[in-house]
């Protein structure tokens, strides 16, 4: 690796660039800084009710985890296979791996990733990052769609294999949707407030 000009750095592959730059990346407090298929994006502040879920989510899976397993909101988890480092809303990691220093972790470090749609990230949160959390090997991803055409629903992806996740189950909010084992858990959606 070498610093041109003291601001940019030139590497051997791709991927210790895009995070060179990702660290580098100063944007507002409280905006989400994510690389999606090799370009870094900038999201805005979320909305209250998009925490109100995300809070939701947290409290009942911290009544079903065991205590020494980790959850976190906008922990940077990495799949460097489809150049991606995102911020997902929630992540369940047993073990919080040293690989990836103090900004992220490899994403198939985690047992559960949840994103809960914004204008700003629905397209990637229902497109790119689902693939990139199979492509990971991420056992669960839970999508709360909030702006989802036709209304809002709630979308469980899981048993990746090859890159693709198999729909587990999928509801509208108001249904009760089953997170399977290791979770064992039913999240009542009704009580999620609509975008």
């Amino acid at each position: 690796m070498s610093v041109l000009d003291g601001d940019y750095i030139l590497t051997d592959n791709e991927w210790d660039e895009l995070v060179w730059i990702w660290e580098q990346t100063d944007a507002p407090k409280g905006c989400k800084v994510e690389i999606i298929e090799g370009l870094v994006t900038v999201a805005p502040l979320c909305t209250n009710k998009h925490h109100r879920v995300v809070e939701h989510v947290q409290r009942r899976l911290f009544e079903v985890i065991p205590s020494h397993w980790n959850i976190f909101q906008r922990l940077g988890t990495a799949v460097p296979a489809r150049l991606g480092l995102y911020v997902p809303d929630l992540v369940v990691v047993p073990d919080l791996p040293n690989e990836g220093g103090d900004h992220f972790v490899p994403a198939s470090a985690a047992q559960l990733a949840v994103e809960v749609t914004s204008k700003a990230t629905a397209r990637h949160d229902r497109g790119a990052k689902a693939m990139g959390y199979a492509e990971a090997g991420v056992p669960l991803y839970l999508l709360v769609d909030g702006l989802a055409p036709g209304g809002p629903t709630v979308t469980l992806y899981g048993e990746p294999k090859e890159g693709v996740y198999c729909l587990l189950r999928a509801g509208k909010f108001g249904e009760r949707i089953t997170l399977p084992e290791p979770f064992g858990l039913e999240l009542d959606t009704s009580e999620f407030p609509e975008k």
